[in-house]
């Protein structure tokens, strides 16, 4: 138990409320990889747009993933202001958790053709997910200091990709091999396996529910606390955008986040239907996401590791030059052994550049408006993802094929990494310490 404990405290989870907070990770994780990566879209694409083209099912759930990822963007900041003020972040989070839970279970329901329900429940969940995201992220820098940030959000991370990769290799076996689960078929499977997705997603976020403690709301200046809180959360925008020159590093930070994270959730989310369009069979997809949940795993504590040792900077641009490789070998893939190198080199690298990217702009923000903050960083990070599957609807109708699309997400790292150089993690941390100081009592 003592080596176990230690262990716990190396890696970033030394203390219960670390742990109960980082299980939403695990919680939230098979949604990601069942319903967004691995399952969801070729689901999409040959049986609820079995009646479209490929090229024309690929180019509608591009445009229903554009639309979640703005509406997100746009809600995020405001809701954020919302929870802040009226100390409600876990609140907020459980009703976007049911929410998210409700549509994934609904995703049963799906029937041969019925693309319009399929991808209303796809943008409903992802909003639900999304927006969820914010009040998780934001409750970060209340329970980890700056010390150990870097190291509890690769472990998060890592976590997430365990529980995600466990519930995805059980929903594989089930896809492969329904009739040894008692089903009649795989279509049955895949409904099966979104029916665990929202269960998964709801009996895995308790912990941090009970386990994590709210933040106290603290007022500004001249807030009362009686006040209406939407009037306080517009207002509250209003002000962060005037002040936003007082936090210039978490600023360019966000800038950078929002050009390179473009490519990467452009990879995770068109990698599952572009490898359907180019005649990568489905059970080889989902079988190399299985593998980049687990590769993921040592990797995300690697990177929490490496950014002790080189900063958390450097270790981005490392993930970003991987990235770089993974386009150039995505524009020529063409085999399944294309596919599932791409799935390894994902995996290296998915997890710790998105952790670290939470964690280096959590300690540029004030405290007592990380929820706030966090909903600005959503509206980046969905913005983030409309340019992506917009180009590769553009591709398509231009061109007929996605691989040009594949080949330009290069430009988003290249831009991204230009902008990261500009960022001064230190000078960031203290802008940010200055303004709480004057703030909380």
């Amino acid at each position: 138990m003592t080596v176990l404990r230690s262990w716990l405290a190396r890696v970033g989870l030394g203390r219960p409320e670390l742990r109960a907070w980082a299980m939403y990770d695990w919680a939230n994780s098979a949604f990601q990889s069942t319903v967004i990566t691995a399952v969801f879209p070729a689901f999409f694409s040959s049986y609820a747009a079995a009646d479209l083209a490929p090229a024309e099912a690929t180019a509608r759930f591009a445009w229903a993933t554009t639309i979640a990822v703005a509406i997100t963007a746009v809600l995020g900041p405001l809701l954020g202001a919302v929870a802040d003020y009226r100390a409600m972040k876990k609140r907020m989070l459980a009703g976007f958790m049911l929410v998210g839970v409700g549509a994934t279970l609904l995703m049963a329901t799906i029937t041969e053709g019925g693309w319009t329900w399929a991808a209303a429940l796809f943008i409903v969940s992802n909003i639900a997910i999304a927006s969820s995201y914010v009040f998780y992220d934001s409750l970060l820098p209340h329970i980890a200091s700056p010390a150990e940030i870097d190291r509890v959000s690769t472990a998060a991370y890592a976590v997430g990709f365990l529980g995600g990769g466990l519930l995805l290799a059980l929903n594989l076996a089930w896809i492969l091999w329904p009739e040894a689960f008692g089903l009649t078929d795989t279509v049955a499977a895949i409904k099966l396996a979104f029916v665990s997705v929202g269960v998964w997603w709801l009996v895995f976020s308790i912990p941090l529910l009970r386990g994590v403690p709210e933040p106290p709301a603290v007022l500004e200046a001249d807030e009362t606390g009686r006040e209406v809180a939407l009037v306080v959360a517009v207002r509250r925008l209003i002000e962060t955008f005037r002040e936003l020159r007082g936090y210039r590093q978490a600023f360019l930070m966000l800038v950078a986040f929002l050009l390179y994270n473009d490519g990467i959730q452009t990879i995770i989310r068109m990698a599952s239907i572009y490898g359907a369009e180019v005649g990568i069979d489905r059970n080889a997809q989902i079988a190399a996401f299985v593998m980049v949940q687990f590769v993921g795993i040592p990797f995300s504590f690697l990177f929490g590791a490496m950014a002790d040792r080189i900063g958390a900077k450097t270790a981005i641009f490392l993930a970003l030059v991987v990235y770089t490789g993974i386009s150039t070998l995505g524009f020529v893939m063409s085999t399944e052994w294309h596919f599932f190198a791409l799935a390894f080199l994902v995996g290296t690298v998915q997890g710790g550049s998105q952790a670290l990217s939470r964690s280096v702009f959590a300690r540029m923000i004030p405290k007592h408006k990380s929820s706030e903050f966090f909903g600005f960083f959503s509206v980046f990070e969905k913005f983030a993802g409309v340019a992506g599957p917009a180009m590769f609807a553009a591709s398509i109708a231009l061109f007929g094929s996605s691989r040009a699309a594949v080949l330009s997400v290069i430009l988003f790292f290249v831009l991204g990494a230009l902008v990261l150089a500009r960022v001064d993690i230190a000078r960031g941390q203290a802008e940010a310490e200055a303004h709480s100081a004057r703030i909380l009592p």
